[in-house]
């Protein structure tokens, strides 16, 4: 089929879902600690719970490589592929069309360029720097170095589409040196972190100054409306350009400081007029007519939805995680199956829940809407937003 997706809820027809094929280890470096500085998740409840990399509630250290890598154990990588193999069965059981990336080859796994050089994340969060706009694909500019050519391991996919008249494009690619980062937000937001402080950025002779990064995991796509999140000056450079690029077209509605960048944990439209939010204040922060929608308030996760893990293991991501579903039409959505009180909560207002099993998403950072992009859904250029 053609490239078509507009929103985050009509019925779905083609998706690609990431893989995890050779993910061996997480890399500390700038980029990555300053994606994941949040290190507190207020639970609605007045108690707070550490995440963030390195530090948990008792001080453990994750072991490290003298390269900065911190391991990932061989059985969950394996269940997690066991877990993306049975999404993309459920997906395929409810007549949607699934994708695969290429999988990263384990022998060179290392990407470099003249000012830096690190390990390759396999293409598991696919939605995060891939945003499809109706007919068109553009690849947003990297946060995480490990990351900067992941959409390659998309090309595949993306050459049939083009093939079939999409447009195709990709933002600047940042240098992304020291200097190309905006600290200013980590070392002042009040929302908890950094519980290490991120250190001076070196000097390089690439630098340029601060640049455009973002990902398109931090975009809510409403038909011509894009919702989109702000809170470095780096998202507001790449949303200048997507501004430019898209007017006449599409438009766009800052946010700013939803989240630290992505916000589907934040914040999901599951059918026109009804958005899943992670609590009321989240829904403060959004355009004036997204906050005349119906909320659904997502459940607070009970602890035993979670497996335990070791002093090493690298929790990544808030106990809100599973709020990261997967609509396949307006009133069908897919959930995880360790996630009961959500799954209740979506049943009550009527929606058809599918469950599905995700084990280890708070060491790998994502959903089911992170692990998939849609490429094509039946709904057009709607305007939702006044």
């Amino acid at each position: 089929m053609q490239l078509n997706s507009f929103d985050e809820w009509s019925p779905l027809k083609e998706v690609i879902v990431g893989s995890a094929q050779n993910y061996v280890s997480h890399e500390r470096e700038l980029s990555f600690d300053l994606f994941f500085h949040d290190n507190l998740a207020n639970d609605n409840s007045g108690r707070s719970e550490w995440y963030y990399p390195r530090l948990s509630a008792r001080g453990d250290t994750p072991r490290e490589s003298g390269d900065g890598r911190v391991p990932i154990k061989e059985r969950y990588v394996a269940e997690l592929n066991e877990d993306l193999e049975d999404l993309a069965g459920v997906l395929e059981s409810l007549s949607v069309r699934v994708l695969r990336p290429t999988d990263v080859d384990a022998a060179t796994n290392q990407v470099r360029t003249p000012a830096w050089s690190a390990s390759v994340v396999p293409p598991l969060n696919v939605r995060d720097n891939t945003l499809i706009v109706g007919d068109e694909i553009i690849e947003t500019p990297p946060m995480i170095r490990s990351r900067y050519f992941e959409t390659q391991f998309l090309k595949s996919a993306f050459q049939e589409y083009f093939r079939k008249g999409a447009r195709w494009t990709v933002m600047p690619r940042p240098m992304m040196t020291d200097a190309s980062f905006d600290l200013s937000y980590v070392r002042t937001s009040t929302a908890g972190g950094p519980t290490e402080p991120i250190e001076d950025p070196q000097p390089s002779p690439y630098d340029v100054g601060l640049e455009m990064m973002f990902d398109a995991a931090q975009c809510l796509r409403l038909g011509r409306d894009i919702v989109a999140n702000i809170a470095t000056a780096n998202h507001a450079l790449a949303v200048d350009w997507l501004e430019r690029h898209l007017e006449g077209r599409f438009r766009i509605h800052r946010v700013h400081e939803l989240s630290d960048s992505h916000i589907d944990s934040m914040v999901l439209a599951l059918r026109p007029g009804t958005l899943l939010v992670r609590s009321p204040e989240v829904a403060e922060k959004l355009p004036e007519s997204l906050r005349k929608w119906d909320l659904i308030v997502a459940p607070q996760p009970a602890d035993d939805n979670f497996p335990r893990y070791e002093d090493d293991d690298l929790i990544l991501t808030s106990p809100f995680i599973d709020l990261n579903v997967l609509s396949v039409g307006p009133d069908t959505v897919l959930v995880n199956e360790a996630c009961p009180e959500l799954m209740r909560t979506l049943e009550a207002h009527k929606f058809t829940v599918v469950p599905v099993r995700h084990r280890h998403r708070r060491l790998f950072g994502g959903g089911f809407h992170c692990f998939t992009l849609d490429t094509v859904r039946e709904g057009g250029a709607e305007d939702y937003l006044d």
